[in-house]
């Protein structure tokens, strides 16, 4: 059975936002990171309080703590 290998994920860290590619689709900014913990899915910014919370205006998929 061949073992299979996990996708390091990169994470933005000026918005903390999960992404993957080369740049942050939402900031522009390729300040990424794979040092991170804590996985947190958006879907309804507006009455989220975790969301208003971290400064998040947008759904999507994000890190709790960005190193």
């Amino acid at each position: 059975m061949a073992a299979t290998k996990k996708k390091q994920l990169s994470v933005c860290r000026e918005c903390h936002r999960v992404v993957e590619g080369a740049s942050c689709s939402i900031c522009g900014t390729n300040n990424l990171t794979t040092d991170w913990t804590g996985y947190l899915v958006i879907i309804d910014p507006e009455h989220s309080d975790v969301a208003k919370r971290m400064n998040i205006t947008l759904p999507g998929r994000y890190a709790l703590k960005v190193r």
